[in-house]
């Protein structure tokens, strides 16, 4: 259904909220004026979607009930249910139209999702998860998918998402690694503001009328718990909570408009982070300069009472994360609702705290243009899915995704071969190929025989499934790709310990022993409940492949076929056997719908390898946490540098990753400058191999003298470089000094004169080409929320 709005029968239809032709100040003052306590609490609360289904459809009886007053958010249609898209838009059209002509004020819902990996929806496109995603190290691919999401959601009438994870991930054990954009600031910030860029379709906080909000998440520090364990307390001082975990927010927020920030879950240095002013407000509004809305992650408001122990009542929760400036209780209403207002009335909280927040979220849906158009075109939604050149985009992505670690020559595939091994648990499930965000893989938590009660379910065509996308695995793509050769195949073994694995072992290696070419498919099951091996809330202790995955290589490796091994997970494995074993190695993530075509294209050489980690890989559970910006002094165990039982280094360095040419690095050149100019480095790349080739040239910078303990090296910029064969192109990075500034003892944040070092190659590992400007002048002050990008040019 179509339609402008229609005020309630009791609303003045002269109203200044209701004219689009007022300012967005004006329209919200005018409304805050208009309502009641009841109806201002209304908007700073929550109504899970199926929570308003009767007998398998929408009841008027039961949204009177719950939503008397209106309501902030519906939680979750797509999310939650079965229903396509014409019915995923009719519903929230239904619930609209009920808060439309059925409340007082007729102020209409904001519908939020999730999307971290694509929109969270039956028949919406998968693209690879989030830190597959960061492995294209390709922001205008980012965009492109954005692009799709943003179609997607606004057919069906979601305008916010949950969405992106901005998280630094600093520890494997962690589950929520694989919805990150990895373990660098920089990598995580750009790639974050493009995503949001496109979401919302460069719309900022007071305009949003083509776009979909983006939720940054989770603010602050959740990416390094203590022990990996989800929501568990976190240690940071100042300086590396801002530099390191809040720059992909910042970027998110100054160069993209970000409107909508989660909280974390965890607490940082003893502060929860839902109740705390210091970091929702000092931080996130005074210093970071952030104006939209801050949303509670699930459950987190009545988690300050459970989980932190802040308060003794729900009552008292509601009102420290009010007072923290945390806007909207999510999933559902509960301390937002009678405790808050018992606390109002006791006279625990001013009626101006209530009306901040309010106006936020009042402004944000003016600006989402909700009050002159708050349905659906239900009829028009289907058209906003399925298309081919989605399918396309989501088969680029997911072999661009593709990181090859290792490779003797195997790789790519020679075109003639015609008996091929594809064996292990991971060859051929379509459910393996998704990551804990993507449908229906998270709608476990809801339709899974062991928490069928955990979240609120409809039946009928409201059941949530599982519904799985037209997926392509990886046996599916060999056979796609070569479907003259022979393919054999064997699960070899299961996920975790199965008694029953020998038979499908001795299994997997005839079929290696009988292959020209022998493909390994390993990897984990993402999720968020059991039995998942990696996810939210599926922390690990230890991150060996788990099961008799390393025996199955170990086995065909030995067979003397040559061999590749595939890692399909969400988890960052200690892979040091399988890189002493296999001849390739290769990791694939959870890659999607288009997983095993992308994975293939890749490894037949119909696409460039070009993968590049954005994490670093451990050699072994014990050196974690492990990354490569650490500060001065650390890498090392002093004196004698590495552990007592084995290296220190990681097996593999952020950035790392191989591709099929020969590409050569220049002599870098930079031009002197001061610490109020930008430092420009040059650098010729040249591609000396006959095959065309995509180099991610990547830029580091060192501070070689500081007043405080600077990292060894921090990436400042990057850039994607297609090749053609024989090709030179020349690089440039103008580095603002806004890039290279730091906290001072005194919490300034400033760019001190001296020398630096800046290397520019093909990763972390590897210098391509140095130079070693010093900037003159004074120490000049940057603050965070005006860094300036460093802009690339490539000729």
């Amino acid at each position: 259904m179509t339609g402008r709005y229609v005020p309630a029968m009791a609303a003045d239809p002269t109203a200044a909220y209701l004219d689009p032709e007022r300012s967005v100040t004006e329209r919200v003052d005018d409304l805050l004026g208009r309502m009641t306590l009841d109806e201002k609490l209304a908007q700073l609360g929550c109504v899970w979607s199926t929570q308003l289904v009767v007998d398998d459809a929408f009841s008027p009886k039961r949204s009177a009930e719950l939503m008397p007053h209106g309501t902030g958010h519906i939680t979750r249609v797509a999310a939650s249910t079965g229903l396509r898209p014409a019915g995923l838009a009719e519903f929230g059209n239904e619930v609209q139209r009920h808060l439309v002509t059925q409340t007082r004020l007729g102020i209409p819902a904001v519908v939020h999702e999730e999307s971290t990996a694509g929109f969270c929806a039956r028949d919406a496109t998968q693209f690879p998860q989030a830190i597959g995603l960061a492995a294209t190290w390709d922001t205008q691919l980012m965009g492109e998918i954005g692009a799709v999401i943003r179609e997607q959601m606004l057919a069906v009438g979601a305008r916010h998402t949950l969405a992106p994870v901005l998280d630094i991930a600093r520890d494997p054990r962690w589950g929520r690694v694989e919805e990150t954009y990895g373990e660098d600031p920089e990598l995580a910030g750009q790639m974050g503001v493009a995503y949001v860029r496109s979401v919302q379709a460069g719309g900022g906080v007071e305009d949003l009328r083509q776009g979909v909000v983006c939720t940054g998440k989770h603010f602050l520090g959740y990416g390094l718990p203590d022990g990996g364990l989800n929501h568990g307390p976190v240690q940071l001082g100042g300086r590396e909570l801002r530099e390191v975990f809040a720059e992909p927010f910042a970027a998110a927020i100054r160069d993209a408009g970000l409107a909508s920030v989660m909280n974390s879950y965890s607490s940082v240095d003893g502060l929860a982070c839902a109740g705390s002013r210091s970091i929702l407000t000092t931080l996130l509004r005074d210093e970071l300069r952030f104006e939209g809305t801050v949303v509670a992650d699930y459950f987190s408001v009545d988690l300050l009472r459970t989980h932190h122990r802040l308060s003794s009542d729900k009552g008292g929760a509601a009102v420290a994360a009010l007072s923290a400036g945390l806007d909207v209780e999510l999933p559902s209403t509960d301390c937002y609702g009678a405790p808050l207002r018992e606390r109002i009335d006791a006279g625990d909280v001013d009626l101006e705290t209530v009306d901040v927040s309010v106006r936020r979220v009042l402004t944000q849906k003016i600006a989402l243009g909700l009050f002159e158009q708050p349905y659906a075109d239900a009829a028009a939604a289907a058209a906003a899915y399925g298309r081919p050149e989605q399918t396309a985009l989501a088969r680029r992505a997911a072999a661009q995704a593709v990181v090859v670690l290792t490779n003797d020559g195997v790789l790519p595939l020679s075109a003639d071969l015609t008996r091929i091994a594809v064996v292990g648990p991971t060859a051929d499930d379509v459910r393996l190929t998704q990551g804990d965000y993507h449908y229906p893989a998270h709608l476990e938590i809801i339709y899974g025989a062991a928490t069928a009660d955990f979240l609120p379910s409809g039946g009928g065509a409201f059941a949530p499934g599982p519904y799985f996308p037209d997926t392509v695995t990886p046996l599916a793509a060999f056979r796609a790709a070569l479907p003259t050769a022979t393919i054999e195949t064997s699960p070899g073994c299961g996920l975790l310990d199965h008694d029953d694995d020998e038979a499908s072992l001795i299994e997997a290696v005839a079929a290696a022993e009988r292959a020209e070419v022998a493909i390994v498919c390993v990897g984990g099951m993402s999720g968020l409940v059991p039995p998942a091996t990696v996810g939210e809330a599926r922390d690990a202790a230890d991150l060996a492949l788990t099961g008799a995955q390393d025996e199955l290589i170990r086995r065909v490796c030995e067979t003397g076929t040559p061999t590749v091994v595939v890692v399909m997970s969400g988890r960052i494995h200690t892979l040091t056997e399988a890189a002493e074993h296999g001849a390739a190695l290769v990791l694939a993530w959870p890659g999607g719908e288009q997983a095993g075509s992308g994975l293939v294209d890749v490894l037949t050489g119909v696409v460039p390898a070009q993968g590049r980690l954005p994490v670093s890989l451990p050699r072994r559970t014990g050196q974690v946490p492990v990354h490569y910006n650490h500060r001065a002094g650390g890498g090392s165990s002093k004196f004698w540098g590495d552990y007592a039982d084995g290296p220190v280094a990681p097996l593999f360095r952020f950035g790392h990753g191989l591709g099929y040419a020969e590409v050569e690095y220049g002599t870098a050149t930079c031009e002197a400058t001061t610490t109020t100019a930008d430092v420009v480095v040059s650098i010729p790349v040249t591609n000396t191999s006959e095959r065309e080739t995509v180099e991610i040239v990547q830029c580091y910078a060192r501070d070689d003298v500081a007043s405080v303990a600077r990292p060894d090296q921090q990436l400042v910029g990057f850039a994607r470089v297609p090749l053609g064969p024989k090709q030179t192109r020349q690089v440039t990075f103008a580095i603002s000094p806004s890039k290279l500034a730091f906290f001072d003892e005194s919490m300034s944040r400033i760019c001190e004169p001296g020398s630096f070092t800046i290397t520019v190659g093909p990763s972390s590992a590897v210098v391509g080409g140095q130079v070693r400007p010093v900037l003159t002048g004074d120490a000049s002050l940057y603050f965070q929320r005006l860094i300036r990008a460093t802009r690339v040019s490539i000729s």
